[in-house]
């Protein structure tokens, strides 16, 4: 499977993953990092992944499998894990499906889920215990809805996406209109939500459906943990955006974007290609394609900086402010 070479003992059996310094009998775990080396001669992991070349100075006593790059040996060793993991397949007498939606013989389908009327379901999609599938959607082929996954009627999830846990799209955007007496009345909401294919979206991260037309997550974009994303937004192909990031209403993000935690943009703007938002990032306004944002409000990372190096000597700069005050007021008095 890793195209490698044994070195110790080729019988030996594994059955975990493990970190080498914390290795078990029974464990394979790897070697990249130099700084990691002298874990080798003391773990207690029955087999560890080294490169080619690797020399050992002391004796080893796990076998070793001898690769070309040890990292991407043992992430491809956590991919097949991972797959293994979670290849379920059947649909448990405990979920309720309606008559009249498609759900193909080798999706799996978890105790306590319910897929409502009109709902297509791809090949080999998974759905856990605990997801609520709304009237009339669509989801992909070989996508995963984790546990307590909630699509609203209407949603449209592409194929390859992975859903976590408590994730929620569909739900009603934030739309009420002020009356003169203090109070609000809502704004149905009557859009609804797409998520292009190879999308992940991080546990309760909530996408809310578009007042009218759809919200939109381009193909490829990842979404962290506990992200907002407002009615109407484009979030572009390729886009990253961490954990606690929120985007106001109708507002755009380009393509391969990096949008780090925290964020706030506000809405109605656009953000072009390539643009990378530092954490806790505050944006108010448009921004251009490959730029840096810092800063709340976000200016441009090298005016940003200039500004931070200057508030730096606030104090000092304002202890000089008064003294000069106070001199240009003692010579106004003398005159």
């Amino acid at each position: 499977m890793l195209g490698g070479a044994v070195d110790g003992n080729p019988d030996i059996s594994v059955w975990q993953l493990c970190k080498i310094e914390e290795g078990q009998e029974g464990g394979i775990s790897f070697l990249a990092n130099p700084k990691y080396t002298n874990y080798l001669y003391s773990t207690k992991a029955s087999v560890v992944i080294v490169a080619r070349d690797f020399t050992p100075e002391h004796p080893v006593a796990a076998t070793l499998i001898r690769v070309d790059n040890p990292y991407v040996a043992f992430a491809s060793l956590l991919k097949a894990y991972n797959e293994l993991q979670l290849d379920k397949h059947g649909i448990s007498p405990a979920a309720f499906i309606e008559a009249d939606s498609a759900v193909p013989d080798d999706c799996y389908v978890g105790p306590s889920a319910y897929i409502g009327h009109n709902v297509k379901l791809g090949y080999n999609v998974k759905v856990y215990p605990q997801v609520y599938i709304g009237d009339n959607c669509t989801v992909g082929d070989n996508t995963t809805l984790f546990a307590g996954v909630k699509l609203y009627s209407f949603a449209q999830v592409g194929c390859n996406c992975i859903i976590h846990a408590g994730a929620v799209l569909g739900a009603d955007g934030f739309g009420f209109a002020p009356k003169p007496d203090g109070s609000y009345d809502k704004i149905d909401q009557i859009g609804t939500v797409i998520l292009e294919d190879d999308v992940e979206i991080g546990a309760n991260t909530c996408i809310d459906r578009a007042t009218m037309g759809a919200t939109v997550i381009r193909k490829g974009t990842k979404l962290d943990n506990l992200c907002q994303i407002a009615h109407n937004v484009v979030v572009g192909s390729n886009t990253v955006m961490a954990a606690q990031s929120g985007v106001a209403g109708s507002s755009k993000v380009g393509n391969n974007c990096v949008v780090a935690g925290q964020v706030g943009i506000v809405g109605h703007i656009e953000i072009g290609d390539r643009v990378t938002l530092g954490a806790q990032s505050g944006v108010t306004h448009s921004v251009k394609d490959d730029t840096i944002m810092l800063g709340t409000p976000a200016n441009e990372a090298h005016r940003q900086r200039k500004i931070w190096a200057h508030e730096r000597h606030l104090d000092d700069i304002v202890r000089r402010l008064d003294l000069l005050e106070q001199r240009l007021a003692s010579i106004h008095n003398a005159e």
